[in-house]
C-alpha cells in the first residue's frame, strides 16, 4: 500500500466531476498542494468527487473483488483465467498475479482521497450544510472501502491497516490492525457520524443520485454489525431502514434490475452508469454476457451459474427465471427473440438478472458502444433493500426471535407461499435465491456461517449433471480470508504481514 502525496493530481491535473452520473472531466489546473488547494466550495466539490472516479474502473465493481465472490457454489469461471481459477480453488498460486493483486490498493486510494476531504473540511469557506454533505460522503466512502478490505482480508489474527487521517499521507508502511474487530469498530464509529450528516436520498438533486445518503449509511451499519455478530445492533439498524427509510420492495422482482428503476424504493447504493456517452459504470452485465455475444457484442463470458444454484429455487419461484437463463429458454437480445444457446457456457446457464439492457437494439444507447467496456444503463446494485430485510431476519433468528414476517416479505414477492417458524436454514435459502450473482457475496456468507468447508467439498455441476468444477479443499483456519497482495508485503518491506497459511 503506497500513498502518493498528490493522489488524483497525478501529472499536474485535477479531476472535476460535473455530476455523479457522468465521467470525470479532466482539466489542467497546475499541481496544487494540500495546503493551497482546500479553500473554496469548488475545491471541496472537486476533491470529494475524486472519490468516485475509481469506482468505474473495470476491475473495481466490474470484476475486481467479484473474482472472490466467484469462489462460491453459485457460479464457475466461464473462461480460462488462471488467477481467477486459482482463487476459486483456494490455491496460493493466484498470489502476485493479475487483477486481484490491485484490489487492496484501489480501495486504499479511495480512502486516501476521503481522508483528504475529512482532514481539510474545516478550511473550506462554505455553508455548514455543504460541509456536512461532503463530510458525510467521505466518511461513508471510507467506511465502504474499509469494510470490503476488512471482510476479505481481515480476521481475528489480523485486520487491515487503518490510516491516520489527521495528517498528510505517510509514505512509511503502516502495520495491520490487531484484528478485524478493530476495523469494524472504526467503521461503525464513522458510519454513525456519516448517518447524522448525510441528507436523505429524497433531498438530493437527480444529478446527485448515486451518492451516499442517510439510508445507505444505516444499511451498511446493519451489515457491518451482522459481520460482527452483534445481532441486536444489526437488527436495530436494519429496522431503521425499514421503518424510517422510505423503502419498499418493488412488486416484480425482475424490475429491480431494469435501468428505469435504478433509484427506486428498493435502491440502497449502486454504481451509476452512463453507457450512451462515455462508457462509465459497472461492466458486470457485459462480463456475465455470453462470450462475444453470439457474434453481435463483446460479452466476456464469465461468472456462469451452476446447477446447484438453479436447483435451489422452489417450484413457482419467480426469481429463478429472472436470475438464470438456461439452454432452450426464450429471451430478447438486440431487439429480437432468441432461444438461449451457448458455445461458451460450461454449465448451460447464464445469469439473466443483468440482461435487461441487452433486449434493446445494441445501438440504442442502453449498452456501451465500446465492447471493451461493456457496461449498460443499469446502475448495478452494491446493496439493496431486500438484503436489509434479510439482515434483520438473520439477526432476529440468531437472537432466538421469530423472523417470519421479514422472510415472508421476500418470499411473497417471489410468488411463494408464506412459511411459519422460519429457521436459519430458511434464511440461508432465501438469501441465496434472492441475492444470487450480486455483490451481497454468497462466498462470504458461507464462510461466516461456517458452511464453506462442507459446501466446497462437493463438486459443481452443469445443466445435464456433468461435473464442471471439481470438489475443493477449503481450510477454515486459512481460507476464511484471502491472501494479502504480495506487492503490498514487498512495498512495506515486511511491515504488512501475509495472512497465516497463504
Amino acid at each position: 500500500m503506497k500513498f502518493l502525496k498528490n493522489i488524483f493530481w497525478i501529472s499536474g491535473i485535477a479531476v472535476v466531476l460535473s455530476s455523479c452520473t457522468n465521467e470525470l472531466d479532466v482539466q489542467p489546473e497546475g499541481t496544487p498542494t494540500e495546503a493551497s488547494f482546500w479553500k473554496t466550495e469548488n475545491d471541496l466539490i472537486t476533491g470529494a468527487n475524486a472519490m468516485y472516479k475509481p469506482l468505474s474502473d473495470s476491475e473495481f465493481y466490474g470484476r475486481g473483488l467479484f473474482w472472490f465472490i466467484n469462489a462460491s457454489d453459485d457460479m464457475v469461471t466461464g473462461r480460462s483465467k488462471s488467477e481467477a481459477d486459482n482463487a476459486k480453488n483456494f490455491s496460493s498460486n493466484y498470489i502476485a498475479a493479475g487483477d486481484l493483486e490491485t484490489q487492496w490498493n484501489k480501495r486504499y486510494n479511495v480512502i486516501g482521497v476521503a481522508n483528504r476531504v475529512i482532514r481539510n473540511i474545516d478550511n473550506i469557506q462554505t455553508t455548514a450544510a455543504v460541509k456536512n454533505k461532503y463530510l458525510g460522503e467521505a466518511l461513508f466512502m471510507s467506511s465502504r472501502m474499509y469494510f470490503e478490505l476488512a471482510y476479505n482480508y481481515g480476521n481475528d489474527k489480523a485486520g487491515v491497516p487503518i490510516i491516520d487521517r489527521n495528517k498528510e499521507a505517510d509514505p512509511n508502511p503502516i502495520p495491520r490492525a490487531a484484528n478485524v474487530m478493530e476495523n469494524y469498530n472504526y467503521i461503525v464509529t464513522d458510519l454513525k457520524r456519516a448517518a447524522e450528516l448525510l441528507p436523505a436520498q429524497e433531498e438530493l438533486l437527480a444529478k446527485d443520485f448515486g451518492r451516499p445518503h442517510k439510508v445507505a449509511a444505516w444499511a451498511l451499519l446493519a451489515k457491518v454489525y451482522l459481520f460482527m455478530k452483534d445481532w441486536q445492533n444489526a437488527a436495530f439498524w436494519a429496522n431503521e431502514v425499514m421503518t424510517k427509510g422510505n423503502r419498499n420492495l418493488l412488486n416484480n422482482y425482475a424490475d429491480v434490475f431494469k435501468a428505469e428503476n435504478n433509484y427506486s424504493s428498493e435502491y440502497i447504493w449502486s454504481i451509476p452508469s452512463t453507457p450512451k456517452f462515455n462508457s462509465v459504470g459497472s461492466i458486470l452485465p457485459g462480463v456475465m454476457l455470453e462470450n462475444k455475444g453470439w457474434g453481435l457484442y463483446n460479452g466476456w463470458g464469465y461468472f456462469q451459474p451452476t446447477k446447484e444454484l438453479y436447483d435451489e429455487y422452489e417450484a413457482g419461484d419467480l426469481r429463478r427465471s429472472a436470475t438464470i437463463l438456461k439452454l432452450g429458454d426464450q429471451f430478447t437480445f438486440n431487439g429480437s427473440v432468441r432461444t438461449y444457446a451457448s458455445i461458451n457456457s460450461l454449465t448451460g446457464y447464464q445469469f439473466n438478472k443483468y440482461m435487461d439492457a441487452f433486449k434493446y437494439a445494441l445501438n440504442s444507447g442502453h449498452v456501451s458502444a465500446n465492447g471493451d467496456y461493456p457496461c449498460t444503463d443499469l446502475a448495478v446494485p452494491i446493496m439493496r433493500y431486500a438484503e436489509v430485510i434479510l439482515i434483520k431476519a438473520e439477526a432476529k433468528i440468531m437472537m432466538g426471535q421469530n423472523a417470519d414476517q421479514e422472510i415472508n416479505m421476500i418470499r411473497n414477492r417471489a410468488g411463494l407461499a408464506s412459511k411459519n417458524g422460519c429457521t436459519l436454514a430458511d434464511l440461508k435459502h432465501e438469501r441465496r435465491c434472492e441475492l444470487a450473482g450480486e455483490w451481497a457475496d454468497r462466498h462470504r456468507d458461507l464462510v461466516r456461517w461456517g458452511d464453506a468447508q462442507s459446501t466446497y467439498a462437493q463438486p459443481l455441476h452443469g445443466i445435464n449433471g456433468q461435473v464442471v468444477w471439481a470438489a475443493r479443499n477449503f481450510n477454515p483456519s486459512v481460507h476464511n480470508v484471502w491472501a494479502v497482495p504480495q506487492v503490498e508485503i514487498v512495498n512495506s518491506h515486511g511491515i504488512i504481514k501475509q495472512n497465516q497459511g497463504w
